[in-house]
């Protein structure tokens, strides 16, 4: 999946800015200019992160951020205003999940890294929801290997509380060592 990024802001000088200041970076940067063309956009392009303006008409940043959320929970919103306030700041965080916020005039660099940590974010995010899947596809198999197979998962137990394993032949042990890519002490392994 590509780096794709939305920048939104009803000022078109502003966009075009922002779009310079992300010319060096190998993003695919996509622009929309109010809040309602943002969520035509979200539904047709998965985005990693999207940058918002907060003051825009119509739709405020924080409303729009706030859509997102629940139109692309996995995208990593950023707010960037030049008006911060604890209330809008308060809200844009309650109501949007915002990861970070930014202050008109910004710094290029600064933005960069956001959104760069950003990108870092969504991806490490994506990655461990696949390890969950994955890990729940283990536990169904389990489950399924226990139903067929009553104790097959839960090794039996001594008094002791150690567990309880089956003794092997010299011939088994070598074969196991073998299969497990380890000698024997007498093979010098």
């Amino acid at each position: 999946m590509s780096n794709a990024i939305l920048l939104v802001d009803d000022e078109a000088n502003v966009l075009k800015a922002l779009q310079r200041a992300l010319i060096d970076e190998d993003w695919e940067v996509q622009t929309a200019s109010s809040g309602e063309e943002a969520l035509a956009l979200l539904k047709e392009v998965r985005f990693k992160v999207v940058v918002s303006d907060e003051r825009m008409p119509g739709m405020t940043g924080s409303e729009f951020l706030s859509l997102a959320s629940l139109r692309a929970p996995e995208t990593v919103r950023i707010m960037l205003t030049g008006h911060a306030s604890l209330d809008g700041a308060m809200r844009a965080v309650n109501g949007g999940e915002i990861y970070r916020f930014l202050i008109k005039p910004w710094n290029d660099v600064e933005l960069r890294m956001a959104i760069r940590s950003g990108i870092e974010r969504y991806d490490m995010d994506m990655e461990n929801r696949r390890l969950l899947s994955q890990v729940r596809g283990e536990e169904y198999r389990l489950k399924q290997a226990e139903r067929l197979q009553p104790g097959v998962t839960v090794p039996e137990k001594n008094a002791d509380g150690s567990f309880r394993v089956e003794e092997l032949s010299e011939g088994e042990i070598k074969d196991l060592l073998r299969d497990c890519g380890v000698g024997t002490p007498e093979e010098g392994g």
